[in-house]
């Protein structure tokens, strides 16, 4: 995978070295396929996600969900089964462990998760602190501190020396 270079970037930022290593972990592509188990990323609303995996043939002991440092790491783990004499005409079900990993922004918590029909759901929202929300700021009528009002007072102080 072509890597880009951000040095650029970061000559005129501050604190944007995560940036650096998202990028960085991102899968590559060449890699070969990422495609199991199949899942879908729903938004339910402004703040609101729902991530939905197909992990069918799987209990709910075979699956483990973790959540560290804005990372959500589902995986399944198929335990030891008994060598059987199965003759397949036809073999389609991934029945193999997997690991998937989604990178979450900052706020977003895992709020649950269910499995039910062969679908594991989670469940996620962002909850952005209330001092990291927009506020607005109240402007008051100003007390002349400032340079042109430093430069009145002075005018008006010479004036009355003059006189």
């Amino acid at each position: 995978m072509t890597r880009f270079d951000l040095s650029p970037l970061f000559r005129s930022t501050v604190g944007f070295d995560r940036l650096a290593r998202l990028l960085d972990e991102l899968p590559d592509p060449t890699d070969g396929p990422h495609s199991y188990p199949p899942y879908d990323i729903e938004t339910l609303g402004d703040d609101r996600y729902r991530i939905t995996m197909a992990v069918a043939g799987f209990t709910q002991d075979m699956l483990d969900i973790e959540f560290h440092e804005n990372r959500l790491t589902i995986t399944g783990t198929v335990g030891e089964t008994p060598k059987q004499d199965r003759k397949f005409l036809h073999h389609g079900i991934g029945n193999r462990n997997f690991e998937r990993s989604f990178q979450l922004d900052d706020h977003v918590k895992v709020t649950g998760a269910a499995l039910k029909d062969g679908l594991l759901t989670v469940n996620l929202i962002r909850e952005i602190p209330q001092e990291l929300k927009p506020r607005r700021i109240e402007i008051q009528k100003g007390s002349g501190d400032n340079l042109l009002g430093k430069a009145k007072k002075m005018i008006e102080g010479s004036k009355s020396k003059a006189a």
